[in-house]
């Protein structure tokens, strides 16, 4: 198309694939049409001719608009670029110097090429980028960002169009996140993009603790050599989704290895700004399961659709690819003669017609930026003419089309709103950030294709939009597939790293006991507070219910009873001692000391309700100083008449010294020496460190055990020390006079009644101190009756028993005389 200032473009019309290729002409096809054309274009690529469309579309836009260029108009002359490196500059030199032998040399006697259209391959545009810059020709490439093109000080004449993809890598790892894919193989091309997007993937992939399963770079021209060497290891890895980054030709190279290697029930992650349909054989095997497609997204651009349906080639006769699209689409030759005849092709054939895998009405991602970069090319020439201070006469035109060079300034910041209402920036520094379409591809029988929208990240608010339930996972299930290194830990365990491996890979430890997980994938347990335990399926705290020994549950009234019981019986027995006190058993041994015993017994069977109940401070102090003084006085007590007994029998001192000790009462002193050290060990004990009321969440489960501390374990020691060095002196005393004579075998009675008390107490030491909760206070209460009982009953009993049922023993015959002969032996 002709006009004052010329577009050139150079877009890849025809591919290298083989015959037969989607979208290419076949072998069949092309035989049928006359020699003249069956060796001129063999692999015309349907879709790739939306881009002369595209460009066509602006430029008859932009003429369209007065407010634009004025009486200027625009034009474009379209080459095809071949992919071989020795081709690549062929069709540029034709096409903006007339002649590709004399380099430097320009047989077209003037030149009205302002700019340059180059793409999508960021290879193609770097080879012919480093030709235009020589001739400072403006260079649009319509392609995805490449950063190899962004360095300036290389392609100093070069603009990307596309939007930088500073957010494709955020974008992918919230895709993975959506879907909890933790376990992910990554596969880069050896570029400066694969590097670039290989960086950004693992940094965010980290702070996501999303794990990479493999990770592999392969080189550009050696695709398939290399592809072939790791496909092993990318079925075998358990990771059943695979980031693919690259540009156009690589992937179609990429995508054919993927097919003939049959990597299977994959989740295929890429950039799709490569051509969805020239490849649609690539996924008829069923390798290639489900392709998710992040390409840019474009508002709508008005009057583009139905631009491409009315197109024709009548209205653009000089367009031989559109002849040439419309000769294998719509079937124009005469079967007869083999002749290509227009008569033959319908009268109202459309591009519409056609399939969307074969050509797609809907503008392409590439297409768009083809027609900001027409328009901004003229939006600079706008801006060159209002700011030109000598102006031409519009008539004249010659020396109006500035030179290529002059557009630079102006292209550089240019900026400005297309009629979509996109806005357009050059500079690259003040590029926004793109904006990402998630496409799937619905794959039908007969290779028809759909290309569907599912999904949509906005990188301003990092947000993820997507559908799951319109996305085709192709593995004959609606759920889609999990990609994990391990499963996740439920509630109730915790995650345990694998040695050795990456972080993803764990086991599930269940938490102990009191600690709970009560989410997913949990790194620590938590433990309960310590008024709540944990439940059997460790996910929930639950209150704990209060314990005590409590006089309402059978055990404890039990003990009750047995101290109320044995205090009653021991007042019963005092009575008993007092009603007789006259009488001879009862005035032996110190008539007072029985009396003291069993009133320190009377408290000692009673201390030990101190034990039972809610425990409160002041229980607590008088629990253990209670029992330590009760049982002091009555081991005491037990001690003075053990000595008393000793006195008389035992001791060979001459016979006044004798006397004088029994005369005057000596052991009588030894209750309140004993007891005033008791109490001065308590005492310290009280002001140091005093018991006070505590809690055990250890000893049953689920159950919050109220009972006393003991303060300072020291003093409690102490005091229990004392306490039985006490009875193992009494029963070391009793022992020794075991033997002695007398009448009513005090002496005996009183050794096996601390023979008891001792036994009693060496097993609680043990017992108490293997149980544990309320069992502890069990013991501590059994023990203070049980050997309270055994002081009582073997002292005290045998006595009653001749006072109240053998009266007759309880007489003085024969005693004075036995006791008197025998002092005076020993004298």
């Amino acid at each position: 198309m002709d006009g004052d200032a010329m577009l050139a473009a150079f877009f890849p019309l025809y591919t290298l694939g083989t015959e037969g290729s989607h979208g290419d002409a076949s072998k069949d096809e092309q035989n049928k049409l006359p020699p003249k054309f069956q060796c001129s274009f063999p692999r015309f690529t349907f879709q790739n001719y939306q881009f002369v469309l595209a460009l066509t579309f602006a430029v008859e836009e932009i003429n369209e608009n007065p407010a634009l260029l004025h009486n200027v108009t625009l034009g474009f002359d379209i080459s095809s670029v071949q992919f071989e490196a020795w081709k690549a500059f062929k069709n540029p030199f034709m096409s903006l110097f007339g002649d590709y032998n004399s380099p430097n040399y320009s047989c077209m006697r003037e030149s009205k090429s302002i700019a340059v259209l180059t793409g999508p391959s960021g290879l193609t545009s770097a080879q012919m980028g480093t030709l235009l810059d020589l001739y400072r020709f403006p260079q649009l490439t319509f392609g995805t960002f490449d950063q190899a093109l962004s360095d300036h000080n290389k392609f100093p004449a070069l603009y990307q169009m596309a939007p930088k993809d500073t957010s494709m890598a955020t974008a992918m790892v919230s895709l993975l996140l959506h879907f909890r894919w933790n376990w992910v193989g990554l596969l880069t091309l050896e570029d400066e993009n694969g590097l670039w997007i290989l960086l950004a993937l693992k940094e965010d992939m980290a702070k996501n603790r999303i794990c990479i399963s493999f990770e592999l770079t392969i080189p550009n021209f050696a695709v398939s050599l290399k592809f072939l060497a790791v496909s092993g290891q990318i079925n075998k890895s358990s990771s059943n989704v695979l980031i693919i980054y690259g540009d156009n030709p690589s992937l179609l190279h990429l995508m054919t290895c993927v097919e003939q290697y049959f990597i299977k029930g994959k989740v295929f992650i890429m950039n799709s700004q490569w051509d969805f349909t020239t490849r649609r054989r690539y996924f008829l095997l069923g390798s290639f399961h489900v392709p998710l497609l992040f390409s840019h997204h474009h508002p709508e651009v008005s009057g583009f659709a139905n631009f491409v349906k009315a197109v024709n080639p009548s209205t653009y006769p000089e367009d031989f690819f559109l002849a040439r699209l419309w000769l294998f689409s719509f079937n124009c030759s005469d079967s007869e003669s083999d002749c290509v005849t227009w008569e033959n092709c319908p009268r109202d054939a459309s591009l519409d017609w056609l399939p969307g895998h074969t050509f797609d009405m809907t503008m392409s991602a590439d297409s768009y930026n083809i027609y900001n970069a027409v328009y901004a090319v003229a939006q600079a020439l706008h801006e060159m003419f209002l700011h030109r201070t000598e102006l031409q006469t519009m008539g004249n035109r010659k020396g109006i089309v500035p030179s290529p060079a002059q557009l630079h300034g102006f292209l550089k910041n240019i900026q400005f709103h297309n009629p979509a209402g996109d806005q357009v920036i050059l500079n690259e520094k003040r590029k926004l950030e793109a904006e990402y379409d998630i496409v799937n591809i619905w794959t039908f029988p007969e290779g028809l294709e759909l290309k569907l929208k599912v999904g949509k990240f906005s990188p301003y608010a990092h947000q993820l939009s997507f559908s799951e339930d319109m996305v085709d996972w192709a593995m004959r299930t609606t759920e889609p597939p999990h990609s994990v290194c391990s499963e996740s830990c439920g509630p109730g365990v915790r995650k345990s790293p694998q040695e050795g491996k990456a972080a993803c890979c764990f086991d599930c430890i269940p938490c102990s006991e009191d600690d709970i997980a009560n989410e997913t994938d949990m790194e620590q347990c938590v433990k309960c507070p310590y008024h709540q335990y944990a439940n059997t399926q460790r996910n929930q705290c639950l209150l704990r219910a209060a314990s005590f020994l409590a006089y309402e549950e059978p055990l404890g009234m039990a003990l009750a009873c047995m101290a109320l019981g044995l205090s009653t019986l021991t007042a019963a027995v005092l009575g008993v001692f007092v009603k007789h006190h006259n009488t001879p058993i009862v005035k032996a041994n110190n008539q007072a000391l029985s009396y003291i015993l069993l009133i320190s017994l009377i408290f000692c069977f009673l201390c030990s309700l101190l034990f039972i109940g809610h425990p409160n401070t002041v229980t607590c102090i008088l629990q253990q100083t209670t029992f330590a003084v009760a049982f002091t006085v009555a081991v005491s007590a037990v001690l003075a008449k053990t000595v008393t007994v000793v006195l008389a029998f035992k001791i060979t001192s001459p016979c006044r010294r004798m006397r004088w000790l029994l005369v005057s009462g000596a052991p009588n002193f030894i209750i309140p020496i004993c007891t005033l050290i008791q109490l001065t060990l308590c005492g310290i004990w009280l002001g140091t460190s005093p018991p006070f009321i505590d809690t055990d969440t250890y000893s049953e489960h689920g159950h919050l055990i109220l009972l006393c501390n003991k303060g300072s374990l020291t003093a409690f020691y102490c005091v229990l020390g004392y306490l039985g060095s006490l009875a193992l002196a009494s029963f070391t005393v009793a022992f020794l006079a075991r033997n002695l004579p007398d009448t009513f075998n005090e002496a005996k009675f009183l050794t096996f009644s601390m023979l008891v008390f001792c036994s009693v107490w060496l097993t609680f030491l043990p017992v108490y101190h293997s149980a544990k909760g309320k069992v502890m206070v069990v013991v501590e209460v059994f023990s203070i009756l049980a050997s309270s009982a055994g002081l009582l009953g073997c002292i005290f009993v045998p006595k009653c028993y001749i006072i109240l049922i053998r009266p007759d023993r309880n007489v003085l015959h024969g005693f004075k005389h036995k006791r008197y002969r025998s002092i005076n032996k020993h004298c």
